[in-house]
Formats: C-alpha cells, structure tokens, sequence
C-alpha cells in the first residue's frame, strides 16, 4: 500500500468533531500527566475508535466513526475518571484511506467554471 492512500494521521485527529477532539485528548493527556506527577499512581488515557457504514450505503463511501476518550487520573485520595464520546463521518477513498472530504471526485468544472467548459457570452 502506497503511503498516498494511507490515512495522514494528524489531519485525522484534526478533523475528529471538528478538532475539538483533538484538544481534548490534549488536555486529557495532560490532566493525567500532572496528577501522576502530583498525586503518584498510574494514570490511563485510552482512545477507542469504533466504525460503521453509514446510512448503510456502500455507494456513498462513508462511514460513522465514533471516537471515546476515557481518562483515568490520581487523586490525593484515590483517582477520578471521565469518559466522552463523540462521532464524526468520514469518507474511505482509496486503499480505505480516511479523509473528512472525498478525494478523486474528478473535475467537476472547466478551467472558465462553466460545467460544459464552454465561455457563456454576456447578453
């Protein structure tokens, strides 16, 4: 498989609900670290991806990605835990490559922006 049809995966975290994702596995990562440092113990950061076709149609190439951030993290007196999911539909190009718009549309307009690529004379 060629590294073009593979899934790029910091535009992938990027385009997770919109980015707002991506800063919460930030954040997460970073509440856990500090309460580790702080408080001692182990802490867990866990990302679960789970896929499914959407609208069951094979045509339109999509699919529904829902995307769960749990986070386990010490506590002074024990440790506090969160969960949160979220989910955001992707297209599957080529070689199942995961992209937020599809790629290899062809050209949908000429060069002028006219469909039939023919100038339209003002009348």
């Amino acid at each position: 498989m060629s590294n073009d049809r593979m899934t790029v995966i910091p535009d992938f975290f990027g385009e997770l609900d919109a980015g707002v994702f991506q800063n919460k596995l930030a954040a997460a990562l970073n509440n856990v670290a500090l309460g580790v440092l702080n408080n001692g113990g182990k802490g867990k950061v866990q990302v679960t991806f789970d896929l499914e076709r959407l609208n069951n149609s094979i045509e339109e190439k999509r699919v529904e990605i829902k995307h769960k951030l749990s986070f386990t993290t010490p506590t002074p007196r024990g440790k506090s835990s969160e969960e949160d999911t979220t989910e955001t539909p992707m297209y599957v190009n080529k070689g199942g490559k995961l992209t937020i718009l599809q790629e290899d549309q062809g050209q949908l307009f000429s060069i002028t922006g006219s469909p039939d690529g023919k100038l339209s004379a003002a009348k």
